[in-house]
C-alpha cells in the first residue's frame, strides 16, 4: 500500500513539477511522471534525514524537497533529450 501511495504522490510531483517549470518541456508525460516518483523518494529520503518522518510518510517538508527535486531532474533530462545529434 505504501509503494501505492509513493506512485501516487509522484505523479502529483511530477505534474506539480513540470507546471512550475518556465519554458516548454521537451519531455514526455511518462518520464513526467517516472521523475516525479523519483522527486518524491529522495524527498522522502531526504526528509528522513532530517528527522521530519519516514521515507514512506506524506509530510509538507517531504513534498516541497520531492518538487524541488522533480523540476531539478525534468531540467536535466530536458536538457539530454532535448539535445540534436550533430
Amino acid at each position: 500500500m505504501q509503494v501505492l501511495g509513493l506512485i501516487i504522490i509522484g505523479i502529483v510531483i511530477g505534474v506539480v513539477a513540470r507546471l512550475l517549470k518556465p519554458g516548454r518541456q521537451s519531455i514526455s508525460w511518462l518520464m513526467t511522471i517516472g521523475l516525479g516518483i523519483a522527486g518524491a523518494l529522495i524527498g522522502g529520503i531526504i526528509a528522513s534525514l532530517i528527522g521530519t518522518g519516514d521515507i514512506w510518510e506524506l509530510n509538507v517538508l517531504g513534498t516541497i524537497v520531492g518538487i524541488v527535486a522533480a523540476i531539478i531532474l525534468i531540467g536535466i533530462a530536458e536538457g539530454t533529450v532535448g539535445r540534436k545529434k550533430v
